[in-house]
């Protein structure tokens, strides 16, 4: 390919609810924005079954459907797409480049929109039953267990912030924990031993999830004393941490905390010029699809902002 051609005005890095939300900002700014998909696009929805909070869908949607619709949107408006994975970057320069294996591609902006994927337990039935009683997100999920019985895999603030949410509908809620006390907060241990729907088991691990068509037990082994038991659950929701998607910025420039989340400076603007960061690959507070999106417009609109600086002092 013609290296020329390899230039782009905007290159957008993810397809989650942030990427394509970028992206479709971008290409009605007329910004004729280049999205990397990835091979395994669409983000942590492709993994969802209903959706039934995000805006303008009062019946629920398929998580994949709606993600096809965001990418259909973009392409509708002229984004460019493409489903490869970029392997690494090097902004050390104005043009920054971005590769797909050996082939480079330059952009003058830059928007990453990786997101950050669940830290599951590794199992098989796990993976067969995802969606299907299996969860990550009680935000997401938590309506769909209406007085059910339900267990959460975890022990720091997120395992007790799942769990606490969860006994707004679920009848029970049972915390697994490898160890034998809590990594979360005080305030969030308080709340959560204060709260009668919730319960603990100490010092065990999830080896197996019971069901066919859906949820119905786990199997648990005590690290203790070998022991083993099944626990009778309509559903598991695993709050073990989240892995941002950083490895190809580890020696970009851009700025990371001590789990990986991309830092910004202001607003969506990493502390390099005309990179900016939106969506799951920062935020591991809310990590909605509602939010993501809405850090992808704001992430589109600086950069198209910055880019029009860039030109106005190129004219001087």
């Amino acid at each position: 390919m013609n290296e020329k051609l390899n230039r782009r005005k905007l290159i957008v890095i993810g397809s989650g609810p942030a990427g394509l939300t970028a992206a479709i900002y971008a290409a009605r700014a007329e910004l004729k924005p280049l999205l990397f998909a990835g091979t395994t696009w669409g983000g942590q929805l492709m993994l969802t079954t209903e959706v039934g909070n995000f805006p303008g869908f009062p019946e629920d949607v398929m998580g994949p459907e709606l993600m096809q619709r965001m990418l259909d949107q973009a392409k509708r408006f002229g984004a460019e797409v493409m489903l490869e994975d970029v392997t690494k970057v090097d902004f050390s320069k104005s043009l920054k480049k971005i590769f797909r294996g050996e082939e480079a591609y330059e952009a003058e902006a830059v928007i990453i929109a990786t997101g950050a994927a669940t830290r599951w337990l590794g199992l098989p039935s796990e993976k067969r039953l995802l969606g299907k009683g299996v969860s990550s997100c009680a935000t997401c999920d938590g309506f769909f267990f209406k007085d059910k019985k339900v267990v959460v895999v975890g022990g720091g603030d997120s395992a007790l912030e799942e769990a606490t949410f969860l006994t707004k509908f679920a009848s029970s809620v049972t915390v697994i924990h490898r160890r034998d006390e809590l990594r979360a907060s005080k305030i969030m241990q308080t709340r959560a031993r204060e709260n009668n729907k919730i319960d603990f088991v100490w010092d065990s691990e999830v080896f197996e999830v019971l069901g066919g068509e859906k949820v119905e037990g786990v199997k648990i082994k005590n690290l203790k004393t070998g022991g083993g038991k099944e626990v009778q659950t309509d559903g598991m929701f695993v709050a073990i941490g989240h892995i941002p998607n950083t490895d190809f910025l580890k020696e970009s420039g851009v700025r990371l905390d001590e789990k990986g989340y991309a830092l910004v400076d202001e607003k969506t603007q990493s502390h390099i010029e005309g990179v900016f960061i939106s969506g799951d690959v920062h935020d591991h507070v809310y990590r909605q699809a509602i939010t993501a999106a809405g850090m992808g417009c704001m992430a589109a609109i600086d950069a198209e902002k910055w880019l029009s600086g860039q030109e106005q002092a190129g004219e001087k």
